[in-house]
């Protein structure tokens, strides 16, 4: 597996995401309030703009969410399913820390 670096760890805001270049691909990356890391696809399905990284983070039924700033629907962070429409998704990705850095791999 690849991993490309991000950031540092403290770099990224809880409750904010980050967008990153990742071997071509637009990665979203948040950290949530409790210090878990996610990363996704950046691309909104329902508007195909890539603007995931500067959606709401939050919570629905526990699971940490992301909501799309421009029509509002809402992934999960976890799986990547839209919890408004089950049929529709974005891709997940492997994120870590290693030596203070956040690191995606795209698998």
């Amino acid at each position: 597996m690849t991993w490309t670096r991000i950031c540092d760890y403290d770099a990224l805001l809880p409750e904010r995401g980050v967008c990153a270049l990742v071997e071509g691909v637009q990665v979203a990356v948040f950290r949530t309030y409790d210090g878990a890391l996610h990363a996704l696809g950046n691309l909104d399905p329902f508007s195909g703009a890539y603007v995931l990284s500067r959606g709401i983070v939050g919570t629905r039924r526990g699971e940490p969410t992301v909501a799309s700033p421009l029509h509002k629907q809402v992934f999960s962070l976890v799986s990547g399913v839209c919890l408004d429409e089950g049929e529709v998704g974005v891709p997940v990705y492997p994120v870590r820390v290693a030596g203070g850095t956040v690191e995606v791999s795209l698998g």
